[in-house]
């Protein structure tokens, strides 16, 4: 490989969230971090160059993109995924849940039914809620190790709930779901159907592992078009979340404007120069970068299903076919029988010392599982897990 996976950089008293803000999080200083979906590689090298010319002027002041940069993006989604989006559908914001929050503001109004699928990526709770929408959930259905959809349940919990806007998680965070182009068509013709608007968070589209193809959304029918807000970003697939930059895509007129005045109403209006820079630079030279990646993460996969079945076997992996974040039922493990998720959730901080992301946060059907971040050099996912073995060894 071109790339070094396996070196372990320091990442303490860089005012990283993931590693510097244990204690002021309730957690033990010494804890070791598998939690939030922040990878422990650095960028590109193409990327960290674009960023050092552009310090090297001096002058950070108001940006935007230009054509070359909807070039790079477009590019990349069309090379990828045969999808080329038009310039005039992209809206950019600084974040895909920005994003989702304001389609919630831009298509509903307090008390309206906003349908999610937990358990699922916590943020989409927590805007529906704070924005005083009325939260509809159809569960994922969890049988042999597997999640699929009831499809019956979510025609009827979009009826019930007079549902205005799905949020569809693609690839899904946490259970590891690439949903099939069927899927996604059953899906998209009960929202058509009942005139329910899809906001499709797409942000880990980039990881797919072999055998799995993601698919756009809003590319599978033309209707689709018509009735979806595409959320990408750059800041998964190469590690950028502090840059701060997202790229949307809505092709529906009457859409795209709606969602414009929401962001204008919320006060933002420029991405960030360093943000639009990287992204640049990452669409147009990371394709090796993330094809070495993603042969690393299918490594580190790998070791952590030998090591779940031959050190803790009653721990059952949810096998992921995308995404880089592992989902593990946990429910079974003897240490665990008949106690609660705080009670796990304690033993993997201060037993195992290791700071995850407890199931119950993610909703209906998250009880039992943890979610676990193997983006990270070999070494650290070794460590982290022999800390998980030794210390159930000691119950």
């Amino acid at each position: 490989m071109a790339y070094n996976f396996d070196k372990v950089i320091e990442r303490t008293d860089t005012d990283s969230i993931k590693y510097d803000f244990a204690a002021r999080r309730g957690m033990p200083e010494d804890i070791l971090p598998l939690w939030v979906a922040d990878m422990d590689f650095p960028a590109p090298d193409e990327v960290i160059d674009a960023l050092v010319e552009k310090s090297k002027h001096g002058i950070f002041g108001y940006s935007e993109g230009r054509e070359d940069y909807y070039e790079a993006v477009a590019g990349w989604y069309e090379r990828h995924y045969d999808w080329r989006p038009q310039q005039r559908w992209l809206v950019k914001t600084p974040g895909v849940v920005y994003a989702v929050t304001t389609a919630i503001h831009a298509y509903t109004g307090e008390g309206d039914g906003v349908l999610i699928q937990e358990p699922v990526y916590y943020p989409f709770r927590e805007s529906i809620e704070a924005n005083n929408r009325r939260l509809v959930v159809n569960q994922l259905v969890y049988k042999d190790g597997r999640y699929t959809i009831d499809l019956k349940d979510f025609e009827e919990q979009i009826k019930a709930h007079k549902v205005k806007l799905f949020i569809l998680c693609s690839p899904h965070n946490p259970v590891g779901r690439v949903w099939s182009k069927e899927e996604l068509t059953a899906m998209g013709d009960i929202c058509q159907k009942h005139g329910v608007l899809v906001v499709a968070d797409e942000i880990h589209s980039d990881f797919t592992y072999p055998g799995y193809q993601h698919h756009v959304f809003s590319d599978i029918k033309e209707a689709y078009e018509h009735m979806t807000i595409t959320c990408t970003a750059p800041s998964k697939t190469f590690n950028l979340a502090g840059l701060q930059i997202s790229n949307v895509f809505i092709a529906d007129k009457r859409l795209r404007d709606a969602f414009k005045h929401a962001v204008t109403q919320s006060g933002y209006s420029q991405p960030t120069v360093m943000g639009l820079v990287a992204s640049k630079a990452a669409y147009l030279h990371g394709d090796q970068w993330l094809q070495e990646l993603k042969e690393y993460l299918v490594g580190n996969l790998s070791y952590f299903r030998s090591f779940i079945k031959e050190h803790i076997p009653e721990a059952k992996l949810v096998e992921p076919e995308g995404t880089y974040l592992v989902w593990v039922d946990f429910s079974q493990v003897p240490a665990f029988v008949g106690q609660s998720n705080e009670v796990m959730d304690h033993f993997m901080a201060h037993s195992a010392k290791l700071w995850l992301d407890g199931g119950t946060m993610f909703g209906v059907g998250g009880e039992g599982f943890q979610r676990f971040n193997i983006a990270c050099p070999r070494a650290i996912l070794e460590r982290a897990l022999n800390q998980l073995a030794e210390a159930l060894k000691e119950v």
